[in-house]
């Protein structure tokens, strides 16, 4: 255990006295540095040796001066000497040794100056032998007062991890797998940050491996399992005979090292890097962090780029800041000037509970478990001003049983308790640094509870004491869209929507809502708050209705949300998932907080609202159900033709022109072919349309023949019965839709990178497929409106996804748009004229429909025109024209941004909603 900074400080004041004069480097620098060491209590026999033979580049044999394994190399000369030759000839001795023992530090020293070299930062501190009293801070890596300062890209995390991997794959490759090599792992994890952090005396472990066990490995795993053996006893009731290489490894508890696990059998190159492992600074590895990179190893798949599985901590303090954190820090300073305040706001603090019921391996516990520790650091600064604190820990109120998480997987189970018990020591070693006295929580005492189970069959109440419940039910449930679910996750889905009309529909992370909410209504409706991170999804097209119809059914309100954003990590080549977080309860706040994104991957905007609709805009709590007719007075919109032929009746122009060199006859039954591709983008494809032709017509054709009987023996083979009777009419499609005049064509999937959904009119003589929506009898003016900002904003809020693509529905989107409620002839005059601007500048630069367009030589796709980076500004301006008369036809002032636009049309749906327009007549709003 370090001494405390007093003790520290007065054992330098007495070292800087006694050598003030000292000068003979041979015969005074060891003793100088045995009483260098004493002064940070270390004692240096047991850490560092003098005179450490090395061989240097070229072969010459080398000395360092004072040597210790992964932590320091001293080089000191006599009074007056050239200090930065001292520390090159120190540089050149790390040729000479092994990579677990190079070290992190190199002092130089005189007797009466010392310069500290950090060679992990870079940076180099001079500083003269009467400032070391002041200066202790400067050599924490001696003392253990090292406190953490964890980066979330530290590369000592990705480090730490890749060298982990490698003992993981060492071990398995040994035989050594399953529980027993998850739990080991995780056993060692927990010794190698002891070693550098105070829980054992510093380096003990590393000592123990380095001169306690043969070169060859042979006898490392007995002497671990006995190490293992030896933690899990109590120091009291250990034997007598113990020698002194173990009196420094002292009782853990917390149930870690209690099971007994098979010997493992190690070879001389997996005891080196355990030695590599050693020889880290474990002290700036973030338990939050470097534990998601650790679960990574143990998945091959995931092993690719280690750093892609974790969440970064600043997405994390995203949900717990406005879920309580912001909250707690404002109360903090509402009573930090008032004692009897202060104190009840500290006993609150240590009574909260925390639930994340998809743990992994616990980075949202570890967070707000750091953070609420941090703040508890300030709480006890101010209530202890002015105090001499010998007992720090007695006024530490804080602790890890107060924390719960269910996991699926064992060995992230595992990791997240260890976590939490390294983040607790890190916090405590912050608290001895703020008040010079050291605190250790060894023996443990407390654990957090972390249930190895399924969060959707496991009851979230079983895992607290009676009588208790959940503050805060937060975490990151597994993003698995609706149809890519296994069965089993289906059935565990589906079991907490029992009766749930379209349950089927929802993506796998809803379960977590959908008990979320069941356990604030049984266990804590007036308190207990929750957030999850979701994939966006969730706030858009059919799954709205099917889950927030049900939330806000039960009383659910969402008290604060994050608008789509981009969850990023740091690892190459791994997509990035466009997510929302919402935080809810069952009871109402006056004011709740919205965070905007101008782009997914930028910085957010925080606006305070009234109320936020599931679709995560300011509006009332209204959902949008699936609707057969449309909202308002205007053309019906249906899908396009599918045939169901296997392809028989669809031919690229080339095919279509082979076809009829064999069958002429065949040409007045080629119809033009479009779907989403191929309007998009501008190429043809055909259709051989024949469900009108005469018997006697398919009989002259025998080619088409050919193709009729292929048809129906495909239908026939489908597993699907209405395929199977299909076959009965060959030449008919499964779905016809052919209008008699032109029509709008609208694509199903577009990509999110455009700003307006190319739509278009297109004749009677081409067929649409069913991966279109088509609009018959469409004018100008609903031509306008489906272009304008208006309704692409809608589009942005209300649509599903495929992948982050817009997926335009019939049902959710456009039957439920808001027209607008009574435009003028001359406002629909001006979108119309509007309108016609756009297709003409449209024209202006677009190519016919050709058998494989080639950009640039016969003009522009609707792709081209409409990639924001090429859009030509002739169709910006005309586009803008439109969208200013559309605007006008909703109201005069005109809107902010797509956000301002989709909370009016959600105003104006719950008005035509309410029957304020329709409801006494019947009848649908014009529009």
């Amino acid at each position: 255990m370090p001494l405390s900074r007093i003790e520290i400080r007065r054992r330098a004041t007495a070292f800087a006295k006694e050598w003030a004069d000292a000068a003979d480097e041979h015969a005074e620098a060891k003793s100088f540095w045995d009483g260098f060491f004493h002064v940070f209590g270390v004692p240096r026999k047991r850490v560092a040796t003098f005179e450490h033979h090395v061989k240097k580049l070229g072969g010459a044999d080398g000395y360092v001066d004072l040597f210790w394994p992964g932590k320091l190399v001293v080089e000191h000369k006599s009074r007056g000497r050239d200090l930065d030759r001292a520390f090159d000839q120190a540089m050149a001795y790390l040729a000479g040794l092994h990579d677990h023992e190079l070290p992190r530090h190199i002092i130089a020293s005189d007797f009466a100056r010392i310069v500290v070299h950090d060679l992990e930062s870079k940076q180099t501190t001079a500083i003269a032998l009467a400032e070391l009293p002041k200066r202790i801070e400067l050599f924490d890596f001696i003392s253990g007062w090292s406190a953490p300062k964890p980066l979330e890209q530290d590369p000592v995390n990705r480090r730490a991890a890749e060298l982990m991997a490698r003992l993981h794959d060492e071990l398995k490759e040994s035989g050594y797998t399953g529980h027993a090599l998850e739990l080991y792992l995780v056993r060692l994890l927990f010794c190698l940050f002891a070693d550098d952090t105070g829980i054992f005396e510093q380096q003990v472990f590393y000592d123990f491996i380095e001169g306690h066990t043969r070169e060859d490995g042979g006898d490392l795993g007995a002497q671990l399992a006995w190490l293992f053996q030896l933690l899990n006893t109590p120091d009291d009731r250990r034997s007598k005979n113990l020698d002194d290489r173990w009196k420094d490894f002292h009782y853990i508890n917390g149930r870690l090292f209690e099971e007994v696990l098979p010997i493992a059998v190690w070879n001389s190159g997996m005891r080196v890097t355990l030695l590599e492992c050693a020889t880290l600074d474990w002290t700036n590895i973030s338990p939050a962090i470097f534990g998601a990179m650790f679960q990574g190893v143990m998945d091959p798949k995931q092993r690719r780029d280690l750093g892609a599985h974790y969440t970064s901590e600043r997405n994390i303090l995203k949900l717990i800041g406005p879920l309580f954190l912001d909250e707690l820090w404002a109360e903090f300073n509402r009573v930090k000037s008032s004692r009897p305040k202060l104190e009840a706001f500290h006993r609150k603090l240590a009574a909260l509970r925390f639930l994340d019921p998809a743990c992994g391996c616990g980075n949202f516990l570890v967070i707000t478990y750091r953070e609420l520790r941090r703040l508890e650091l300030e709480v006890l600064q101010v209530k202890l001003k002015g105090q001499q604190v010998t007992d720090v820990q007695h006024f530490v109120n804080l602790d890890v049983d107060r924390f719960y998480g269910i996991e699926i997987e064992e060995f992230p189970a595992q990791i997240a308790q260890v976590a939490l018990w390294l983040t607790d020591h890190q916090m405590n070693m912050q608290v001895s640094q703020a008040f010079g006295d050291y605190m250790v929580r060894i023996p443990l005492r407390q654990s957090a509870t972390i249930l190895h189970g399924n969060a959707l069959r496991t009851p979230w109440q079983s895992l607290l004491p009676e009588g208790e419940r959940y503050d805060y039910i937060l975490g990151n449930p597994p993003f698995v869209g609706s149809k890519l679910m296994s069965a089993g996750m289906r059935e565990d889905l589906l079991a907490v929507f029992p009766g749930l009309k379209g349950a089927g529909t929802l993506d796998f992370v809803c379960g977590w809502y959908g008990l979320a909410a069941q356990y604030v209504l049984q266990h804590g409706a007036q308190t207990t708050r929750c957030a999850f991170v979701s994939t966006n999804s969730i706030t858009q097209g059919e799954q709205v209705g099917v889950l927030w119809g049900h939330l806000l059914q039960q009383g659910m309100k969402i008290h604060f949300a994050h608008r789509t954003f981009r969850w990023n990590n740091e690892a190459k080549g791994v997509a990035a998932v466009h997510c929302v977080i919402i935080g809810f309860a069952a009871f109402d706040l006056p004011k709740k907080r919205l965070f905007i994104y101008t782009e997914p991957g930028g910085e957010p905007t925080e606006e305070v609202v009234q109320n936020i609709s599931p679709y995560l805009v300011e509006g009332s709590d209204i959902v949008l159900t699936s609707r057969s007719k449309p909202l308002c007075n205007v053309p019906e919109i249906g899908i396009g033709n599918k045939p169901i032929d296997g392809g028989h009746y669809l031919f690229t122009t080339a095919e279509r022109d082979a076809f009829l060199a064999v069958e002429p006859g065949a040409k007045k039954f080629f119809r033009r072919w479009l779907g989403s591709d191929e309007f998009i983008n501008g190429w043809e494809r055909w259709c051989l349309w024949l469900g009108e032709a005469s018997p006697a017509e398919l009989k002259a054709m025998p080619e088409a023949m050919k193709r009729i009987d292929a048809v129906r023996r495909t239908r026939l083979e489908s597993k699907s019965a209405p395929t199977r009777k299909l076959a009965d009419t060959p030449t008919r499609f499964h779905v016809e839709n052919m209008p008699k005049g032109n029509y709008l064509i609208i694509p199903e999937v577009s990509s999110e990178r455009r700003l307006f959904i190319p739509i278009g009119f297109e004749q009677p003589s081409t067929l649409a497929s069913n991966l279109v929506k088509i609009v018959p009898n469409a004018t100008l003016f609903h031509f306008g409106v489906l272009t304008s900002t208006m309704h692409n904003a809608w589009v942005r809020f209300t649509c599903g996804r495929l992948e982050s693509r817009y997926r335009y529905s019939k049902d959710i989107v456009y039957n439920n748009f808001p027209w607008p409620e009574a435009p003028t002839a001359a406002q629909q005059a001006a979108v119309e004229a509007a309108a016609q601007g756009v297709l003409d500048a449209r024209a202006a630069h677009q190519m016919p429909l050709t058998p494989s367009p080639s950009p640039g030589e016969r003009g522009a796709s609707l792709a081209d025109l409409y990639d924001p980076l090429t859009m030509p500004p002739d169709l910006v301006k005309a586009h803008a024209a439109l969208d200013k008369a559309v605007d006008k036809c909703y109201r005069p002032q005109p809107f902010e941004n797509d956000a301002k636009r989709v909370e009016f049309l959600f105003g104006l749906y719950e008005k035509y909603t309410a029957g304020l327009l329709a409801g006494k007549t019947g009848k649908r709003v014009k529009g």
